[in-house]
Protein backbone atom coordinates (compact mmCIF):
# COMPACT_ATOMS: atom_id res chain seq x y z
CA UNK A 1 0.00 0.00 0.00
CA UNK A 2 1.19 3.58 -0.72
CA UNK A 3 1.17 5.59 2.30
CA UNK A 4 -0.99 8.67 1.92
CA UNK A 5 1.39 11.61 2.79
CA UNK A 6 2.71 10.15 -0.04
CA UNK A 7 -0.07 11.16 -2.61
CA UNK A 8 -0.88 13.93 -0.41
CA UNK A 9 2.44 15.28 -1.07
CA UNK A 10 3.71 14.37 -4.22
CA UNK A 11 0.71 13.64 -6.46
CA UNK A 12 2.51 14.08 -10.01
CA UNK A 13 5.31 11.73 -8.61
CA UNK A 14 2.18 9.42 -8.48
CA UNK A 15 0.27 9.69 -11.26
CA UNK A 16 3.95 9.10 -13.61
CA UNK A 17 4.91 6.36 -11.70
CA UNK A 18 1.03 4.39 -12.33
CA UNK A 19 1.47 6.02 -16.23
CA UNK A 20 4.48 3.76 -16.53
CA UNK A 21 2.36 0.70 -15.17
CA UNK A 22 -0.65 1.79 -17.30
CA UNK A 23 -2.71 2.04 -14.39
CA UNK A 24 -6.11 4.11 -13.95
CA UNK A 25 -5.25 7.64 -13.10
CA UNK A 26 -8.12 8.33 -11.57
CA UNK A 27 -7.88 6.76 -8.30
CA UNK A 28 -5.37 9.50 -7.50
CA UNK A 29 -7.53 12.80 -7.43
CA UNK A 30 -10.73 10.63 -5.91
CA UNK A 31 -8.10 9.75 -3.08
CA UNK A 32 -6.94 12.99 -2.72
CA UNK A 33 -10.69 14.23 -2.58
CA UNK A 34 -11.73 11.55 -0.01
CA UNK A 35 -8.36 12.53 1.98
CA UNK A 36 -9.53 16.10 1.96
CA UNK A 37 -12.88 15.83 3.29
CA UNK A 38 -11.72 13.63 6.06
CA UNK A 39 -9.39 16.14 7.31
CA UNK A 40 -11.90 18.82 7.57
CA UNK A 41 -14.25 16.48 9.20
CA UNK A 42 -11.32 15.90 11.78
CA UNK A 43 -10.90 19.01 12.43
CA UNK A 44 -14.24 19.91 12.63
CA UNK A 45 -14.69 16.85 15.18
CA UNK A 46 -11.60 17.70 17.20
CA UNK A 47 -13.04 21.44 17.91
CA UNK A 48 -16.39 20.23 18.87
CA UNK A 49 -15.33 17.68 21.13
CA UNK A 50 -12.70 21.06 22.87
CA UNK A 51 -15.94 22.93 22.67
CA UNK A 52 -17.56 20.28 24.54
CA UNK A 53 -14.41 19.61 27.13
CA UNK A 54 -14.56 23.66 27.78
CA UNK A 55 -18.68 23.27 28.60
CA UNK A 56 -18.10 19.98 30.61
CA UNK A 57 -15.57 22.18 32.55
CA UNK A 58 -17.59 25.06 33.56
CA UNK A 59 -20.71 22.94 34.49
CA UNK A 60 -18.29 21.00 36.47
CA UNK A 61 -17.10 24.12 38.23
CA UNK A 62 -20.97 25.56 38.60
CA UNK A 63 -21.87 21.78 40.30
CA UNK A 64 -18.78 22.35 42.54
CA UNK A 65 -19.72 25.53 43.54
CA UNK A 66 -23.39 24.72 44.34
CA UNK A 67 -24.87 27.26 41.89
CA UNK A 68 -28.32 28.10 41.99
CA UNK A 69 -28.16 29.00 38.08
CA UNK A 70 -30.14 26.40 36.22
CA UNK A 71 -30.95 28.30 33.50
CA UNK A 72 -27.11 28.20 32.99
CA UNK A 73 -26.97 24.43 34.25
CA UNK A 74 -29.83 23.62 31.54
CA UNK A 75 -28.04 25.43 28.90
CA UNK A 76 -25.06 23.82 29.06
CA UNK A 77 -26.56 20.51 29.31
CA UNK A 78 -28.65 21.07 25.91
CA UNK A 79 -24.85 22.57 24.20
CA UNK A 80 -23.63 19.08 25.20
CA UNK A 81 -26.42 17.09 23.92
CA UNK A 82 -26.36 18.98 20.41
CA UNK A 83 -22.61 18.71 20.64
CA UNK A 84 -22.56 14.76 20.94
CA UNK A 85 -24.98 14.85 18.28
CA UNK A 86 -23.09 16.34 15.97
CA UNK A 87 -19.85 14.58 16.78
CA UNK A 88 -21.75 11.15 16.10
CA UNK A 89 -22.48 12.24 12.99
CA UNK A 90 -19.59 13.29 11.95
CA UNK A 91 -17.85 10.47 13.26
CA UNK A 92 -20.05 8.41 11.29
CA UNK A 93 -19.29 10.67 8.21
CA UNK A 94 -15.95 9.77 8.74
CA UNK A 95 -16.08 6.03 9.41
CA UNK A 96 -17.57 5.57 5.96
CA UNK A 97 -14.49 7.94 4.15
CA UNK A 98 -12.21 5.93 5.82
CA UNK A 99 -13.42 2.99 4.48
CA UNK A 100 -13.57 4.54 0.59
CA UNK A 101 -10.26 5.85 1.44
CA UNK A 102 -8.62 2.25 2.68
CA UNK A 103 -10.87 0.40 -0.32
CA UNK A 104 -8.77 3.14 -3.11
CA UNK A 105 -5.42 2.65 -1.44
CA UNK A 106 -5.64 -1.21 -1.25
CA UNK A 107 -6.35 -1.10 -4.82
CA UNK A 108 -3.25 0.83 -6.13
CA UNK A 109 0.30 -1.15 -7.33
CA UNK A 110 3.31 -0.07 -5.99
CA UNK A 111 5.56 1.94 -7.28
CA UNK A 112 8.26 0.96 -9.84
CA UNK A 113 11.92 1.68 -8.92
CA UNK A 114 13.55 4.01 -11.41
CA UNK A 115 15.93 1.38 -12.41
CA UNK A 116 13.05 -0.77 -13.96
CA UNK A 117 12.79 -0.28 -17.57
CA UNK A 118 9.81 1.91 -18.73
CA UNK A 119 6.99 -0.36 -21.01
CA UNK A 120 3.52 -1.28 -20.83
CA UNK A 121 3.89 -5.50 -21.49
CA UNK A 122 6.07 -8.30 -21.54
CA UNK A 123 7.68 -6.90 -25.34
CA UNK A 124 9.12 -4.23 -23.55
CA UNK A 125 10.98 -7.01 -21.11
CA UNK A 126 14.58 -7.11 -21.03
CA UNK A 127 16.74 -10.39 -21.27
CA UNK A 128 19.78 -9.49 -19.01
CA UNK A 129 21.71 -12.93 -20.00
CA UNK A 130 21.49 -16.37 -21.32
CA UNK A 131 23.58 -19.03 -19.03
CA UNK A 132 24.03 -23.05 -19.09
CA UNK A 133 24.14 -25.32 -22.17
CA UNK A 134 21.70 -26.26 -24.23
CA UNK A 135 20.81 -30.35 -24.44
CA UNK A 136 21.60 -31.61 -28.10
CA UNK A 137 20.09 -34.53 -29.48
CA UNK A 138 20.59 -37.00 -32.16
CA UNK A 139 16.86 -37.27 -31.93
CA UNK A 140 13.89 -35.49 -31.80
CA UNK A 141 12.80 -34.69 -28.42
CA UNK A 142 9.69 -35.64 -26.67
CA UNK A 143 7.62 -32.94 -24.62
CA UNK A 144 7.20 -34.26 -20.81
CA UNK A 145 3.74 -34.80 -21.12
CA UNK A 146 4.49 -38.21 -23.42
CA UNK A 147 7.36 -39.17 -21.28
CA UNK A 148 5.70 -39.09 -18.36
CA UNK A 149 3.11 -41.11 -19.18
CA UNK A 150 5.25 -43.91 -21.07
CA UNK A 151 7.23 -44.07 -18.06
CA UNK A 152 4.08 -44.35 -15.96
CA UNK A 153 5.33 -41.43 -13.62
CA UNK A 154 2.46 -38.78 -14.97
CA UNK A 155 -1.15 -39.74 -14.74
CA UNK A 156 -3.38 -37.15 -16.38
CA UNK A 157 -6.50 -39.29 -16.97
CA UNK A 158 -6.51 -40.30 -13.53
CA UNK A 159 -6.22 -36.93 -12.19
CA UNK A 160 -9.22 -35.52 -14.09
CA UNK A 161 -10.87 -38.01 -13.22
CA UNK A 162 -10.56 -37.44 -9.64
CA UNK A 163 -10.36 -33.30 -9.94
CA UNK A 164 -11.12 -31.94 -12.94
CA UNK A 165 -8.96 -30.47 -16.08
CA UNK A 166 -5.50 -29.00 -14.83
CA UNK A 167 -4.82 -32.01 -11.78
CA UNK A 168 -2.51 -34.65 -12.53
CA UNK A 169 -0.89 -37.34 -10.78
CA UNK A 170 2.48 -37.68 -10.06
CA UNK A 171 3.45 -42.22 -9.81
CA UNK A 172 6.33 -44.19 -8.82
CA UNK A 173 9.97 -42.32 -9.48
CA UNK A 174 7.68 -39.19 -10.72
CA UNK A 175 6.61 -38.34 -7.14
CA UNK A 176 10.19 -39.40 -6.03
CA UNK A 177 11.52 -36.89 -8.11
CA UNK A 178 9.18 -34.04 -6.67
CA UNK A 179 9.96 -35.52 -3.15
CA UNK A 180 14.10 -35.14 -4.19
CA UNK A 181 13.81 -31.83 -5.36
CA UNK A 182 12.04 -30.34 -2.70
CA UNK A 183 14.12 -32.03 0.00
CA UNK A 184 16.94 -30.66 -2.26
CA UNK A 185 16.19 -27.20 -2.78
CA UNK A 186 15.38 -26.94 1.30
CA UNK A 187 18.63 -28.23 1.77
CA UNK A 188 20.40 -25.44 -0.01
CA UNK A 189 18.32 -22.97 1.03
CA UNK A 190 19.00 -24.00 4.90
CA UNK A 191 22.32 -25.35 5.24
CA UNK A 192 24.22 -22.86 2.49
CA UNK A 193 21.83 -19.64 1.95
CA UNK A 194 20.91 -19.42 5.83
CA UNK A 195 17.37 -19.23 5.22
CA UNK A 196 15.29 -20.41 8.26
CA UNK A 197 12.71 -22.88 6.88
CA UNK A 198 9.37 -22.50 7.96
CA UNK A 199 6.08 -24.77 7.38
CA UNK A 200 2.77 -22.35 7.55
CA UNK A 201 -1.04 -22.65 7.01
CA UNK A 202 -2.13 -23.05 3.53
CA UNK A 203 -5.68 -21.68 4.96
CA UNK A 204 -5.12 -18.40 5.95
CA UNK A 205 -8.03 -14.82 6.91
CA UNK A 206 -8.27 -12.11 4.07
CA UNK A 207 -6.65 -10.09 6.28
CA UNK A 208 -3.73 -11.81 5.55
CA UNK A 209 -4.05 -11.79 1.82
CA UNK A 210 -5.30 -8.11 1.88
CA UNK A 211 -1.40 -7.46 4.09
CA UNK A 212 0.61 -9.31 1.01
CA UNK A 213 -1.33 -7.78 -1.47
CA UNK A 214 -3.34 -10.40 -2.93
CA UNK A 215 -6.37 -8.82 -1.95
CA UNK A 216 -8.84 -6.98 -3.11
CA UNK A 217 -6.88 -6.74 -6.61
CA UNK A 218 -6.94 -10.71 -7.26
CA UNK A 219 -10.15 -11.75 -5.27
CA UNK A 220 -11.08 -14.00 -8.38
CA UNK A 221 -7.40 -16.02 -8.66
CA UNK A 222 -8.40 -17.49 -5.43
CA UNK A 223 -10.21 -20.23 -3.72
CA UNK A 224 -12.04 -19.70 -0.79
CA UNK A 225 -13.84 -21.25 1.68
CA UNK A 226 -16.89 -18.81 2.33
CA UNK A 227 -18.59 -20.53 5.21
CA UNK A 228 -15.38 -19.90 7.60
CA UNK A 229 -13.68 -16.79 5.60
CA UNK A 230 -10.61 -19.12 5.05
CA UNK A 231 -8.78 -18.70 1.69
CA UNK A 232 -5.97 -21.08 -0.10
CA UNK A 233 -2.63 -19.24 -0.16
CA UNK A 234 -1.85 -18.96 -4.02
CA UNK A 235 1.99 -18.68 -2.49
CA UNK A 236 3.79 -19.33 0.48
CA UNK A 237 4.87 -15.20 0.34
CA UNK A 238 1.13 -14.39 1.29
CA UNK A 239 1.79 -16.61 4.91
CA UNK A 240 5.51 -15.78 5.15
CA UNK A 241 4.36 -11.91 4.55
CA UNK A 242 1.28 -12.23 7.49
CA UNK A 243 4.01 -13.75 10.19
CA UNK A 244 5.20 -10.53 11.18
CA UNK A 245 1.87 -7.94 10.76
CA UNK A 246 1.42 -5.82 13.09
CA UNK A 247 5.17 -6.66 14.91
CA UNK A 248 8.28 -4.10 15.82
CA UNK A 249 11.08 -5.83 14.65
CA UNK A 250 14.46 -5.08 16.48
CA UNK A 251 16.67 -4.07 14.42
CA UNK A 252 19.60 -6.52 15.41
CA UNK A 253 17.14 -9.32 13.79
CA UNK A 254 17.49 -8.46 10.38
CA UNK A 255 17.61 -9.30 7.82
CA UNK A 256 15.22 -11.94 8.50
CA UNK A 257 15.20 -15.25 5.79
CA UNK A 258 12.44 -17.27 5.57
CA UNK A 259 11.79 -20.31 3.22
CA UNK A 260 9.01 -22.57 2.83
CA UNK A 261 7.76 -25.43 0.87
CA UNK A 262 3.92 -25.26 0.29
CA UNK A 263 1.49 -26.55 -2.29
CA UNK A 264 0.00 -23.32 -4.18
CA UNK A 265 -3.68 -22.74 -5.35
CA UNK A 266 -5.07 -20.88 -8.36
CA UNK A 267 -7.70 -20.26 -10.47
CA UNK A 268 -5.56 -20.41 -14.00
CA UNK A 269 -7.14 -18.54 -16.43
CA UNK A 270 -4.81 -19.24 -19.46
CA UNK A 271 -6.15 -19.87 -22.63
CA UNK A 272 -6.95 -23.85 -23.95
CA UNK A 273 -4.68 -25.20 -26.18
CA UNK A 274 -0.52 -25.44 -25.79
CA UNK A 275 -0.69 -23.16 -23.08
CA UNK A 276 -2.54 -26.00 -20.94
CA UNK A 277 -0.98 -28.59 -21.95
CA UNK A 278 0.88 -30.96 -19.67
CA UNK A 279 1.67 -29.61 -16.21
CA UNK A 280 2.67 -25.71 -17.24
CA UNK A 281 -0.09 -24.35 -15.78
CA UNK A 282 -2.09 -25.68 -12.76
CA UNK A 283 -4.82 -24.84 -10.14
CA UNK A 284 -2.83 -26.49 -7.77
CA UNK A 285 1.29 -26.87 -7.17
CA UNK A 286 3.97 -26.87 -4.86
CA UNK A 287 7.06 -24.09 -4.45
CA UNK A 288 9.51 -23.48 -2.80
CA UNK A 289 9.64 -19.67 -1.72
CA UNK A 290 12.28 -17.53 -0.54
CA UNK A 291 11.52 -14.46 2.01
CA UNK A 292 13.30 -11.35 3.38
CA UNK A 293 12.84 -8.88 5.57
CA UNK A 294 15.37 -6.14 5.68
CA UNK A 295 15.87 -2.60 6.45
CA UNK A 296 15.05 -0.80 3.69
CA UNK A 297 19.00 0.27 3.13
CA UNK A 298 20.21 -2.81 2.47
CA UNK A 299 16.89 -4.55 0.45
CA UNK A 300 18.82 -3.73 -3.02
CA UNK A 301 21.29 -5.82 -2.14
CA UNK A 302 19.22 -8.31 -0.69
CA UNK A 303 17.48 -8.80 -3.88
CA UNK A 304 20.50 -9.62 -6.00
CA UNK A 305 21.04 -11.95 -3.45
CA UNK A 306 17.77 -13.58 -4.04
CA UNK A 307 18.26 -13.89 -8.02
CA UNK A 308 21.58 -15.04 -7.19
CA UNK A 309 20.12 -17.54 -4.68
CA UNK A 310 17.44 -19.66 -7.33
CA UNK A 311 20.15 -19.04 -10.03
CA UNK A 312 22.26 -21.49 -8.22
CA UNK A 313 19.60 -24.11 -8.31
CA UNK A 314 19.53 -23.91 -11.94
CA UNK A 315 22.94 -24.34 -11.84
CA UNK A 316 23.51 -27.28 -9.90
CA UNK A 317 20.63 -28.83 -11.82
CA UNK A 318 22.75 -28.28 -15.28
CA UNK A 319 19.62 -26.48 -16.38
CA UNK A 320 20.11 -23.58 -19.60
CA UNK A 321 17.93 -20.48 -18.00
CA UNK A 322 18.20 -17.09 -18.59
CA UNK A 323 17.05 -13.52 -16.66
CA UNK A 324 14.79 -11.29 -17.74
CA UNK A 325 14.15 -8.07 -16.26
CA UNK A 326 10.45 -7.01 -16.47
CA UNK A 327 9.56 -3.53 -17.42
CA UNK A 328 7.06 -1.31 -15.60
CA UNK A 329 3.86 -2.37 -16.77
CA UNK A 330 4.39 -6.47 -16.43
CA UNK A 331 5.43 -5.77 -12.73
CA UNK A 332 3.19 -7.41 -10.38
CA UNK A 333 0.65 -5.97 -8.47
CA UNK A 334 3.07 -6.14 -5.12
CA UNK A 335 6.35 -6.02 -6.99
CA UNK A 336 8.57 -2.65 -7.58
CA UNK A 337 11.47 -4.07 -9.31
CA UNK A 338 11.49 -7.88 -10.81
CA UNK A 339 13.69 -10.75 -12.27
CA UNK A 340 12.05 -13.48 -13.79
CA UNK A 341 14.26 -16.81 -14.13
CA UNK A 342 13.11 -19.06 -17.04
CA UNK A 343 14.54 -22.07 -17.87
CA UNK A 344 14.94 -23.83 -21.25
CA UNK A 345 12.47 -26.61 -22.07
CA UNK A 346 14.04 -28.74 -24.76
CA UNK A 347 10.66 -30.95 -25.58
CA UNK A 348 7.89 -28.60 -25.98
CA UNK A 349 10.68 -25.99 -27.24
CA UNK A 350 9.65 -23.12 -24.61
CA UNK A 351 10.73 -20.69 -21.91
CA UNK A 352 9.55 -21.46 -18.47
CA UNK A 353 9.43 -19.10 -15.82
CA UNK A 354 10.75 -20.89 -12.68
CA UNK A 355 11.08 -18.28 -10.20
CA UNK A 356 10.19 -14.42 -10.27
CA UNK A 357 12.37 -12.55 -7.73
CA UNK A 358 10.91 -9.01 -6.43
CA UNK A 359 11.68 -6.26 -4.05
CA UNK A 360 8.73 -5.01 -2.50
CA UNK A 361 9.74 -2.34 -0.57
CA UNK A 362 7.99 -1.06 2.25
CA UNK A 363 4.45 -1.94 -0.30
CA UNK A 364 3.59 -4.77 2.03
CA UNK A 365 4.51 -3.67 5.18
CA UNK A 366 2.99 -0.57 5.13
CA UNK A 367 -0.35 -2.80 4.67
CA UNK A 368 0.77 -5.10 6.94
CA UNK A 369 2.08 -2.64 9.42
CA UNK A 370 5.50 -4.85 10.13
CA UNK A 371 8.44 -1.89 11.46
CA UNK A 372 11.26 -1.76 13.08
CA UNK A 373 13.41 0.77 15.25
CA UNK A 374 16.46 2.01 14.79
CA UNK A 375 17.34 2.81 18.43
CA UNK A 376 15.62 2.71 22.11
CA UNK A 377 12.83 5.34 21.97
CA UNK A 378 13.27 5.64 17.72
CA UNK A 379 10.03 6.37 16.10
CA UNK A 380 9.31 2.89 14.22
CA UNK A 381 9.42 2.62 10.58
CA UNK A 382 8.31 0.50 7.93
CA UNK A 383 10.65 -2.62 6.65
CA UNK A 384 11.56 -3.77 3.22
CA UNK A 385 10.14 -7.49 2.19
CA UNK A 386 11.53 -9.14 -0.80
CA UNK A 387 10.49 -12.63 -2.39
CA UNK A 388 11.37 -15.15 -5.10
CA UNK A 389 10.71 -18.79 -5.70
CA UNK A 390 13.14 -20.74 -5.14
CA UNK A 391 11.94 -22.82 -7.23
CA UNK A 392 8.59 -23.16 -8.65
CA UNK A 393 8.41 -27.34 -8.55
CA UNK A 394 6.28 -28.47 -12.00
CA UNK A 395 8.11 -26.53 -14.34
CA UNK A 396 11.41 -27.61 -12.63
CA UNK A 397 9.94 -31.27 -13.30
CA UNK A 398 9.59 -30.55 -17.09
CA UNK A 399 12.47 -29.38 -17.51
CA UNK A 400 14.25 -31.63 -15.82
CA UNK A 401 12.13 -34.42 -18.23
CA UNK A 402 12.74 -33.28 -21.39
CA UNK A 403 16.39 -32.09 -21.14
CA UNK A 404 17.87 -35.17 -19.63
CA UNK A 405 15.59 -37.60 -22.17
CA UNK A 406 17.45 -40.53 -23.61
CA UNK A 407 16.75 -41.63 -27.13
CA UNK A 408 14.91 -45.20 -25.36
CA UNK A 409 12.44 -43.00 -23.17
CA UNK A 410 14.66 -43.04 -20.24
CA UNK A 411 14.89 -39.47 -18.29
CA UNK A 412 18.68 -39.28 -16.63
CA UNK A 413 18.89 -37.68 -13.17
CA UNK A 414 20.70 -34.49 -12.77
CA UNK A 415 23.57 -35.58 -10.16
CA UNK A 416 22.58 -33.35 -7.94
CA UNK A 417 19.32 -35.26 -7.23
CA UNK A 418 20.74 -38.77 -7.32
CA UNK A 419 21.46 -39.60 -3.75
CA UNK A 420 18.00 -37.99 -3.01
CA UNK A 421 16.54 -40.37 -5.59
CA UNK A 422 18.68 -43.64 -4.84
CA UNK A 423 18.87 -43.75 -8.41
CA UNK A 424 20.69 -42.39 -11.82
CA UNK A 425 18.10 -43.33 -13.94
CA UNK A 426 13.90 -43.27 -14.39
CA UNK A 427 13.32 -45.85 -17.01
Amino acid sequence: MLRIDLIRDNPDYVIDALKKRGEDLSFVSKIRDFDTQRRALITERDLLRSQHNSISKEYGSLVKNKTDDSTRLNALRESTKNINEKITTLQDELTGIDKSLDDLLLRIPNIPLESVPEGFDESANKILRDEGIFPVFDFQPRPHWELGENLGIIDFQRGIKISGSRFYILAGLGARLQRALISWMLDVHTREHNYIEIIPPVMVKGKTLEGSGNLPKFSENLYRDIEEDFWWIPTAEVALTGLHSEEILSIDILPLNYVSHTPCFRREKAAHGRETRGIKRLHQFDKIEMYKITHPDDSEEAFFQLVEQAEKLCKLLNLPYRIVELCSGDLGFQSAKTYDIEVWAAGSEEWLEVSSCSNCIEFQAVRSNIRFRESNGAKPSFVHTLNGSGLAIPRILIAILENNQLSDGRVSIPEVLRPYMGCDIIG
